[in-house]
């Protein structure tokens, strides 16, 4: 007989599992018609049907357990589908902004089902442990599809740009990551204060210095083309991640949501920085290139580190919880 505090542990990530799906439900709907590149389009189709039926999956998952979904996490996981959808619109490259945060979402969900599964797991809940693993390998499939079509997001993107008006978008790109990453020392220094004591914070701690590193390095490009990182980008991006250290350090179940949130943060880097890599190649700038591998490759393996702490960061959530773990 399972541990019924561990049973409504379980409850509740599938509740937020559920919530996640109704929001990339809205993103998947709304994508293909947004997206601006045929293959790009193709994919986000393919994928809302596998979304329906990771929606019913979960749904299915909470009935067995006599539970339903959370209707103040829907509305809230919905209004975030939408602000997706109308930012990705606004902008001027859609394209190669709605594929990066698609590329990001995608991990967000993986995250999430990596910790449904091992709860399941340990509640000894088979049926959703298989669910967890199947959506698992759609999830990743998509965001191998997704990465793959990063080249061609940015040539649809940038269109025929050349010349004075390619420059001026490489420096955009440029500006872009680097408000990316001063939103991320941002988040890594209020993550490291609620994520206490353990692997996860000290891999927030480790990764703080190369990203500090990383703005300077972005900012260097920018006055390399005679420009500077964006006050008013920079400013938005880090309120938004101080409103984020707030939603976590109110969560019960603070160290896997943060983890799960920083892993899906570190690709949206990932994917940002891709397309400003290709950006590069097509301005013909090879020094703006090097710098973007070098950030990857730490980026990357920061993601990665994150992701090994996925069962330390559950185990101690569950014993704040007073769950065995």
């Amino acid at each position: 007989m399972p541990d019924a505090a561990l049973t409504e542990q379980l409850i509740a990530y599938l509740k937020d599992a559920h919530s996640i799906e109704g929001q990339a439900l809205r993103q998947m709907r709304a994508a293909p018609r947004i997206a601006g590149e045929p293959g790009l389009s193709a994919a986000f189709r393919e994928h809302l049907a596998e979304t329906e039926g990771h929606e019913q999956l979960m749904r299915e998952c909470l009935e067995r357990h006599g539970a339903s979904p959370s209707l103040v996490k829907e509305a809230l996981m919905r209004a975030g589908g939408e602000a997706f959808v109308l930012f990705a619109r606004s902008q001027p490259d859609t394209p190669g902004k709605l594929a990066a945060h698609a590329f990001s979402y995608e991990h967000l969900e993986a995250a999430a089902y990596e910790l449904l599964r091992r709860v399941a797991e340990r509640a000894g809940d088979e049926a959703t442990t298989g669910a967890a693993d199947e959506i698992l390998v759609q999830e990743r499939a998509m965001a191998a599809r997704i990465e793959a079509s990063f080249k061609r997001a940015v040539d649809a993107s940038l269109g025929d740009l050349a010349g004075a008006e390619l420059e001026r978008r490489l420096v955009r790109y440029l500006g872009d990551a680097h408000a990316i990453e001063r939103q991320s020392e941002t988040l890594l220094v209020k993550g490291r204060a609620i994520a206490g004591a353990g692997e996860l914070a000290q891999a927030l701690e480790d990764h703080l210095p190369e990203t500090y590193r990383h703005a300077a390095l972005i900012a260097e490009r920018l006055r390399a083309h005679d420009s500077s990182p964006s006050l008013i980008k920079d400013a938005a991006m880090r309120l938004g991640a101080l409103n984020w250290g707030s939603f976590f350090a109110a969560q019960p179940d603070t160290p896997p949501k943060l983890a799960a949130f920083t892993y899906a943060f570190e690709h949206l880097e990932i994917g940002g920085l891709q397309e400003l890599r290709l950006v590069a190649q097509r301005a013909e700038d090879p020094e703006t290139v090097g710098v973007i591998e070098e950030i990857l490759a730490e980026e990357s393996a920061a993601a990665e580190r994150i992701a090994q702490t996925f069962d330390a960061a559950l185990d101690a959530s569950l014993r704040a919880e007073g769950v065995a773990a």
